[in-house]
């Protein structure tokens, strides 16, 4: 049976209110994910956690999004797009009630793991409403008012969970989502027109599973690779096997297979490979400075959490600024706002190496600041143009794996800083710490050395305090270089971008 948004066209004002909620659902989607950035260092402080183990609460919930994202067409094509998209919301809504009813590490880590899990279908499924909903003609402008909802979302995270963390407690943070959640479930529900289960299509588990496997397995390397010592450990070198075996079942598998779970041609399209990478480095850079900054700027800063809140937040509202930006360069040529907001994010990284533990707040502000102007001139072009050229029955297997492919990289490289923070804190700490003793002239002399005292217990510990700050900042300086890098890296590759011209 065919959809009825396939045969009846709604009218303007019941496909404006599927609009405001899809909108709505979208910013309570990214609102989730970064919520916890302003809240880490409370969450680590009040469950006993490591710098390593708090990191992921943010990067298995990714990861969960990454591997509950590919699914989306097999449970729209079983059950029907209004009931997944419901039910989806509805099971989103209690993983985030349990979150702030989460009593220890894992729980918390259980649950956001199940949060991303059944919530990852959103972020497609409200493409694709809006794609099927409207005329094409009015696909750019549905898309972009949708894509605020991508850059409110890091505004209210953020900063009202600061505050609220502040004065209620890091709960709150997720309790206050509720009536939001429920609102949108609702809304949704009344809203949506009833459509009937598709065309029913085999559902590839061995592909699913190999690929879930092979990610898991990598994440969990990348996570406790360096407190395990890397290959040294037996733990970690089974994990890389298990990993390595299941993605050549994965690629195997899907290179052989008559109805793979991921089809390898879509990689035959220029625009769609292109925006692979593309969204790829995209992931990286965006989700990553709200991991390691709420840590950096609470243990070493002594920051509140309202001020680290805010701090975050600003990325915001350069996103605001970057998405109007984005509308006036796209009448030029989008891949002039990619590759600028790529040219902004190196500058932005550049910016961020030149940190050091006498930096203010302002300058934080105002680089959080250009880092939004260039994730809100980024995105909206990146979606446009990686699927500009593919036809409509393509387009929702190319959106699950633009978004698995964007939480992978995410995730990925969260990972690969939080360890090269630890390594290089380490590596310099033992170090500098070469040269705390009473033969070094140096600490002798009262110009120098100030009112440090390395004659007693006392003094020494406040000299080890001070290198262990300076060992972390340069293991933050070297992430922010990272950054930088990947940024730059990825400016060529948005005039490799072929405009619009065909479908394929």
């Amino acid at each position: 049976m065919e959809d009825e948004t396939k045969d009846v066209p709604l009218g303007l004002i019941r496909r404006i209110i599927i609009l405001i909620f899809c909108m709505l659902i979208l910013t309570l989607y990214f609102t989730t994910i970064l919520v916890v950035s302003a809240i880490l260092p409370q969450i680590q402080g009040a469950l006993s956690a490591t710098a390593d183990e708090i990191s992921w609460i943010m990067t298995f919930n990714i990861l969960a999004i990454a591997i509950g994202t590919p699914m989306t067409g097999w449970l729209v094509s079983r059950f029907g797009r209004k009931r997944v998209m419901c039910t989806c919301v509805a099971g989103f809504s209690f993983a985030t009630l349990m979150c702030g009813l989460s009593d220890s590490l894992e729980a918390l880590i259980f649950w956001r793991i199940l949060q991303g899990g059944i919530g990852a279908p959103t972020v497609p499924l409200v493409q694709t409403l809006l794609l099927d909903n409207w005329p094409k003609e009015r696909h750019q402008m549905v898309m972009g008012i949708n894509g605020m909802g991508v850059i409110l979302g890091p505004i209210i995270g953020p900063t009202f969970a600061g505050l609220i963390a502040e004065s209620y407690g890091w709960r709150w943070a997720f309790l206050m989502l509720l009536p939001i959640a429920i609102g949108g479930f609702f809304g949704l529900l009344y809203s949506l027109p009833r459509d009937q289960p598709g065309e029913k299509i085999r559902f590839d588990w061995t592909g699913f599973l190999s690929l879930a496997v092979a990610v898991s397995g990598l994440q969990y390397v990348l996570s406790r690779g360096h407190r395990l010592g890397w290959f040294e450990s037996n733990e970690i070198v089974i994990a890389s096997l298990v990993a390595g075996l299941s993605f050549y079942v994965f690629l195997s598998h899907s290179l052989t297979a008559e109805r793979p779970f991921l089809d390898f041609n879509l990689l035959k399209n220029r625009n769609l490979t292109i925006g692979y990478i593309l969204v790829a480095i995209f992931g990286m850079l965006s989700f990553t400075p709200m991991v390691m900054l709420p840590t950096l700027l609470r243990q070493y800063f002594n920051y509140p959490d309202a001020l680290i809140g805010l701090l975050v937040g600003s990325r915001g509202i350069g996103g605001l600024i970057g998405f109007f930006l984005a509308m006036f360069t796209d009448r030029i040529d989008p891949r002039m706002s990619i590759a600028t907001g790529f040219g902004l994010l190196t500058l932005a990284g550049y910016w961020m190496m030149h940190f050091d533990l006498n930096v203010t707040p302002l300058e934080m502000a105002l680089n959080g600041i250009l880092q939004g102007v260039c994730i809100g001139m980024i995105f909206v072009p990146v979606s446009v143009l990686a699927f500009s050229d593919l036809t409509a029955q393509r387009r929702p297997e190319a959106l699950g794996v633009f978004h698995l492919i964007r939480n992978v990289a995410s995730s990925a490289f969260i990972s690969i800083c939080v360890a090269e923070v630890l390594r290089s804190s380490g590596v310099n700490y033992a170090r500098m710490m070469e040269f705390i003793t009473l033969f070094n002239p140096g600490l002798s002399s009262p110009w120098v050395v100030g009112s440090w005292d390395a004659t007693t217990l006392s003094g020494l510990a406040i000299i080890s305090n001070e290198v262990s700050r300076q060992s972390a900042m340069i293991g933050y300086l070297n992430t922010f270089g990272l950054f930088t890098v990947f940024a730059a890296v990825a400016i060529p590759f948005a005039f490799l971008v072929k405009p619009n011209r065909g479908k394929v």
